[in-house]
């Protein structure tokens, strides 16, 4: 599909109206989760990659059950994304305390990582959302 571009150029006295095509394609954003408090997209596609918002789960008491369902989320929105974990571009990981919590959290992501295709990470300590919060992970990935 084209897109039409319209420009006016002026010649003697008289306007005259050109268009233009373009063989770019009209913009396509895909919002998935925005049903979900607070008001925000958990995932949102535009050319082919997707980007997810941080995930957090405040109903697991340690930080293993918490990156597990933390992990699932991810699995979730990536496939109703369309992609999957195998598709990874990069991950960016929050924990509430790094010294107690990091060991721990990396174990469940290790296992739960594609081994072959492991995306570029940065974990870091930081004062999450809620005290309840031990880890948030945000992702973004390629959609074939």
């Amino acid at each position: 599909m084209f897109s039409r571009i319209s420009t006016s150029i002026a010649r003697s006295s008289t306007s005259k109206c050109r268009t233009f095509y373009s063989t770019t394609p009209p913009l396509r954003i895909t919002r998935l989760g925005t049903d979900v408090l607070p008001p925000m997209s958990q995932a949102v596609v535009h050319n082919n990659i997707v980007y997810l918002s941080g995930q957090v789960d405040a109903t697991a008491d340690d930080v293993v059950g918490q990156t597990k369902n933390v992990l699932a989320k991810v699995d979730k929105y990536l496939a109703e994304a369309g992609t999957d974990k195998s598709k990874l571009l990069t991950a960016s990981i929050w924990v509430k305390d790094i010294e107690r919590d990091f060991g721990a959290m990396n174990e469940v992501w290790n296992a739960w990582i594609d081994p072959n295709n492991k995306p570029v990470r940065a974990t870091t300590e930081s004062n999450l959302a809620s005290p309840k919060m031990l880890v948030e992970i945000q992702v973004t990935a390629a959609k074939e």
